[in-house]
C-alpha cells in the first residue's frame, strides 16, 4: 500500500492511495487539470485512476470531479446525497456509484470503509481503505467535526493516517476572518485544532502505526512547524518513532510506502507502547 497527498487545505484536497493493482482519489478538490499534473509529480498517470472516492460535498474536496471523471471515464463513488448537492458539477456523462456511510465496498484490490463524521456538509463521512491482501489499513481522516466514537472505532488499529491538523486556536482567534467563521471553524461540526489532533492521535497511536500526515491546515490560522511541533510533541511523548509529515496545498507529497515506513519502525519502540 502506498499514499500521496497531492495537496491539502482550503484551496483543495485529493489523496492517492494505491496497491499492487489499484489506484483510487480519496477527493478531486483541484481543477482536473491541476489533479492530472499533481498525479503526474508521483509517477501515477491519470488514465491509471480506477475510481474516485468523494467524502462531502464541499468544493475543496469535488471541484475537479466532474471534468476528471469525465476526461479520464473514472468511476465516481459517493453518497445519494452527496450527488444531489454536487449536483452542478455533474452533466450526466459521468459513471457514478452510490456507497452509504457504515458499508464497505470494494475497489479492485482495496476495501473502502467508510463512516459518518458530524462535519457541516450535507452527508459527510471520511474512510478507511484496506488492502486486500495484506490487511494494511489507511485512514483518511479530515472534516471531521469532532472526533465521535464512531470515528475513533473506524480509525482504529490502521497502519498510516491521513489526520486533520486544521488549525491553531490562539491564531484563528487573532485572525481576520469574521467572528462567523471563525465560530464554524472552532465548532463541533467545524475542524479539529493542533492540540485536538494531537489528543486524537494519542488516541489512535499503537505499535503498527507507521506514519501520520498532517493535513488541511489553514493558510491564515495555522503554520506547518506549529502543528507539527504540536501533534510531534505529543507523539514522540508516547514513544512513537514513526513517520511524521506536514502536507503541503501547492504540491503533493512523494509516494510513500506504507510497507516500508513499517519496516524503518524501530523495534525498541514495541515495549513503549
Amino acid at each position: 500500500m502506498k499514499v500521496a497527498v497531492l495537496g491539502s487545505g482550503s484551496r483543495g484536497n485529493s489523496i492517492l492511495v494505491t496497491t499492487g493493482k489499484t489506484r483510487v482519489l480519496v477527493d478531486v478538490g483541484f481543477s482536473g487539470r491541476d489533479t492530472a499534473r499533481r498525479l503526474r509529480k508521483v509517477g501515477v498517470s491519470p488514465e491509471a485512476v480506477d475510481a474516485i472516492v468523494i467524502t462531502h460535498d464541499h468544493g475543496d474536496h469535488t471541484r475537479g470531479m466532474g471534468v476528471f471523471a469525465r476526461k479520464w471515464g473514472t468511476p465516481v463513488y459517493l453518497t445519494d446525497l452527496t450527488r444531489e448537492a454536487c449536483a452542478p458539477l455533474l452533466r450526466g456523462e459521468e459513471e457514478l456509484r452510490s456507497y452509504r456511510a457504515g458499508f464497505p465496498f470494494p475497489i479492485g484490490d482495496l476495501t473502502v470503509e467508510p463512516f459518518l463524521t458530524v462535519h457541516d456538509a450535507r452527508d459527510p463521512v471520511a474512510v478507511a481503505l484496506r488492502d486486500i491482501r495484506t490487511g494494511m489499513r489507511l485512514g483518511v481522516a479530515t472534516d471531521l467535526g469532532r472526533p465521535t466514537a464512531q470515528v475513533r472505532h473506524a480509525l482504529d488499529a490502521c497502519d498510516f493516517l491521513v489526520l486533520e491538523a486544521n488549525h491553531d486556536e490562539a491564531l484563528l482567534h487573532q485572525g481576520s476572518y469574521p467572528w462567523s467563521v471563525k465560530a464554524r471553524i472552532a465548532s463541533s461540526h467545524g475542524h479539529l485544532s493542533n492540540d485536538a489532533a494531537a489528543r486524537l492521535a494519542l488516541e489512535l497511536l499503537h505499535p503498527r502505526l507507521a506514519g501520520v500526515i498532517l493535513a488541511h491546515l489553514s493558510a491564515e490560522c495555522n503554520r506547518p512547524e506549529l502543528a507539527e511541533a504540536v501533534v510531534g510533541k505529543a507523539l514522540r511523548e508516547a514513544g512513537y518513532r514513526g513517520f511524521l509529515q506536514v502536507a503541503p496545498q501547492e504540491d503533493p507529497t512523494e509516494l510513500l510506502d506504507v510497507v516500508h515506513l513499517r519496516r524503518r519502525l524501530d523495534p525498541e519502540q514495541l515495549p513503549l507502547l
